[in-house]
């Protein structure tokens, strides 16, 4: 890469910093924002969620390349690749506003798509950098979420004044497609560590103990994991106000087994997971928190089995 490439060479930071999708994620990643001092141009689909930003006192484009013609730097919480392809590449794109230099991709994405759009812009002298963030709304907020970065060193060199912004905690993982890579391994841990305490949740229910006797049980033994810190009294609670959501934690299961699928690696945890993940959002579940899975194991309860008493 010569001098003159963008990952060589300080961004702005006096100049706006964009950010599209105001999601859960993208609405915490506005706040850290905002409150380290950045002036925020956000952009939604959604009206209601533009509406949102515009009465936080934020400013609001009217579509993406309005944000690439202020902002050289941009923040992408998108739900899937293909959206953030759209909003790069799009005919509306980011791309086409003129001033756009680098792109922090926060969504879960496809690990080969993004590596073909990182060379794409790379030939456009503009630089993608993953950072899909580890953590639910809250812990992102908080800044205790951690950020799983994929790109060319020098890119997130430059790019530190806001990595460091949207989390203190950051791992490099690799080049471009490293990142989604490694949340994806690491979500299909967390997603599991969830749906176990679930499932433990109503075994213990079946034999007597209430759940939030069972939690104390988990968190004073080697059973104990962030999953049960962080869902467990919400499960208890039966508070399931999203921090993240059921659908979304589907989607990307469903890019773990199209990965198994397409490697020959079978998942046979995650092929449990996402079936029950479906039924919940067919039961409407899918805008609920992901500790609601409770709920949908709670419905595969079935009639005891009589017994013998010959």
């Amino acid at each position: 890469m010569t001098s003159s490439s963008p990952s060589r060479r300080a961004f702005d930071r006096s100049l706006p910093v964009g950010l599209i999708g105001l999601g859960l994620v993208g609405t915490a990643l506005a706040q850290r924002l905002t409150q380290a001092g950045f002036e925020v141009v956000g952009f939604d689909m959604r009206a209601d969620a533009r509406d949102a930003l515009h009465a936080q006192g934020l400013r609001v484009a009217a579509s993406p390349r309005e944000v690439g013609a202020v902002c050289p730097v941009v923040v992408l919480a998108v739900f899937d690749t293909a959206g953030a392809i759209e909003a790069i590449e799009g005919p509306d794109g980011l791309a086409s506003g003129g001033a756009l230099r680098a792109v922090i991709d926060c969504s879960t994405g496809i690990p080969e798509a993004l590596e073909a759009l990182a060379q794409r812009l790379g030939a456009r002298h503009i630089d993608l950098v993953e950072a899909p963030l580890s953590g639910s709304s809250r812990q992102i907020a908080a800044g205790d979420a951690t950020l799983l970065l994929g790109g060319n060193g020098d890119a997130i060199e430059a790019l530190a004044p806001w990595l460091s912004v949207l989390s203190s905690k950051r791992v490099h993982v690799g080049g471009a497609g490293a990142g989604a890579r490694a949340k994806l391994a690491t979500n299909l841990v967390l997603g599991l560590n969830r749906a176990a305490l679930a499932e433990g949740m109503v075994f213990a229910e079946s034999m007597g103990i209430a759940p939030a006797r069972f939690l104390e049980l988990v968190l004073a033994t080697p059973a104990r994991s962030d999953a049960a810190l962080a869902k467990g009294a919400m499960m208890v609670n039966e508070d399931f106000t999203p921090q993240s959501r059921i659908r979304q934690h589907l989607k990307d299961v469903d890019l773990m087994l199209g990965h198994g699928q397409r490697t020959g690696q079978r998942l046979p945890l995650s092929e449990t997971h996402a079936a029950l993940m479906r039924a919940a959002v067919a039961a409407g579940d899918g805008e609920l928190d992901n500790a609601a899975i409770l709920r949908q194991l709670r419905r595969e309860r079935t009639p005891p089995t009589p017994t013998d008493t010959h």
